[in-house]
């Protein structure tokens, strides 16, 4: 028969007791799980364009031209992408002068991305063409110009 002193009967308890309690403190769960939610993003804004009042005096049929600025404002808090601008005549002061008696040409402007709050500048060019009859209606008109951009 076995035979444990005293001493070693404290030790050999001691050690059982660490381990019992050990495997305690190591116990745990485990699980899954899983979220769902949705989170909004940002959108592109309308350019601002704004075009610069130009004095049209020295317009005449198949006369000089006159250059025009505009500028287009990327409003947005992100980059936009600028990938086309066009000018042009949209009415006058006279309805019998109309759009038809001038011709705007291409916008020159740099496209490309453009940074949040930055504007870029461009030029057209318009010019009173001659239609073969009286443009009488024409002389001292305002002419409403009009920069699409995208």
């Amino acid at each position: 028969m076995l035979r444990i002193s005293r001493k070693k009967a404290v030790v050999l308890g001691g050690v059982t007791a660490v381990v019992l309690t050990g495997g305690v403190a190591f116990a745990y769960w485990t699980s899954t799980g899983e979220g769902t939610g949705t989170a909004s993003t940002g959108t592109s804004t309308d350019w601002v364009v704004t075009v610069d009042d130009v004095s049209l005096a020295d317009l005449t049929p198949d006369g000089p031209t006159d250059t025009v600025t505009f500028h287009v404002t990327n409003d947005n808090s992100g980059v936009q992408q600028l990938q086309n601008t066009v000018a042009s005549v949209t009415g006058t002061s006279d309805p019998d002068c109309t759009a038809a008696d001038f011709d705007v040409s291409a916008t020159t402007i740099a496209y490309g991305d453009i940074a949040a709050g930055d504007t870029v500048d461009g030029t057209f060019t318009i010019q009173m063409v001659d239609t073969g009859v009286n443009q009488d209606a024409c002389k001292g008109v305002t002419v409403d110009l009009k920069v699409a951009a995208s």
